[in-house]
């Protein structure tokens, strides 16, 4: 019972206070840990395909590991003192793993440019939480490019380690965090990272296979509660959740692109470099930077009902 109050008083602090730029964040050590063995580690190897494979899979353990471990090892000494000190710290350590507020702030950055009639700003404030080229976007496509962001990362930024935390407490979820990390500094399909990010890219796939499907479910549910078009929403999912390079980020931008009636997805440069994609959803309508806002309303609707959902289902649980 003291896990499940930890994890909702720490995304209860998430939404208050979000992720202070003058916090050290957990987050950040993992990232520095997954650069500090990506370089060495290739200093290391033999040139060749097969010696990256074994890298990057070395990469994946020893990162897994350490995330799993020393968040464990912490709140297990920590219960061993008192278990209040263990909640204590199993609440800080939720609320670091949150990324609510943090997505929705640095999204409505863009949304705020825009709305200032500033596009130089508004693609350099997306290029901070994108990883396509932004340089030559026009409005629409920045607009595009922070709603995406928006939908993906409800998945793999909010519910995800808010299930992971309920299966198996903070430690757990700093597990899916290093994976999560991993793939977002290892997983791309360049000359550089095509067999050392192979593993990193697979395992997170399938780490987010079950909930990127819940959120998305979810999302239909939320768009109910927020007058969208639910009806819409649906058909898009069913229709769309598999047009992307992806095998789970479709599952929640086709929900949003249903639910706001609009278009997303299609072609992007990456590092210079074009990359064919699906459309998700049809083009009723042209999209506005009132769509950035409306694609966090729903974030926020999606992790509040799962937070919900979660909760009563770990109560179930218990009862039983």
């Amino acid at each position: 019972m003291l896990s499940l109050t930890a994890i909702i008083a720490g995304f209860i602090l998430d939404l208050i206070f979000g992720d202070p730029h003058w916090l050290p964040h957990p987050i950040c050590l993992i990232g520095n840990m997954i650069g500090f063995l990506e370089r060495n580690l290739r200093r290391l190897l033999e040139p060749g395909k097969w010696a990256l494979l074994c890298g990057g899979a070395l990469m994946v353990a020893i990162v897994l590991v350490v995330s799993f471990a020393v968040p464990y090892a912490i709140l297990y000494c920590a219960g061993q003192v008192h278990p209040w000190l263990r909640w204590a710290l199993e609440t800080v350590m939720c609320y670091q793993i949150f990324a609510t507020k943090c997505l929705r702030d640095e999204s409505m950055k863009v949304f705020t440019a825009l709305q200032s009639g500033d596009l130089v700003d508004a693609r350099v404030k997306l290029s901070w939480i994108v990883g396509r080229d932004t340089q030559n976007l026009d409005e629409e496509e920045v607009t595009k490019g922070a709603v995406e962001t928006v939908a993906e990362n409800t998945a793999d930024g909010i519910i995800a380690p808010m299930l992971y935390m309920f299966l198996g407490g903070a430690p757990l979820a700093f597990l899916y965090k290093g994976i999560n990390t991993m793939d977002s500094m290892v997983g791309y399909k360049n000359d550089k990272f095509l067999y050392f990010g192979r593993c990193a890219a697979k395992l997170d796939d399938l780490a987010n296979l079950i909930p990127a499907r819940i959120t998305g479910l979810v999302m239909i549910l939320a768009s109910y509660f927020l007058n969208l078009d639910t009806k819409n929403a649906w058909k898009i999912f069913w229709r769309d959740r598999y047009n992307h390079l992806s095998p789970n980020s479709a599952m929640t931008e086709s929900v949003t692109a249903g639910a706001l009636n609009i278009q997303l997805g299609g072609d992007h440069f990456y590092f210079g470099k074009l990359v064919h994609k699906d459309t998700i959803g049809d083009d009723l309508r042209p999209v506005r930077p009132d769509d950035i806002a409306a694609a966090n309303n729903l974030l926020y609707m999606t992790a509040v009902l799962c937070l919900l959902l979660f909760s009563l289902v770990y109560l179930i649980n218990i009862l039983l």
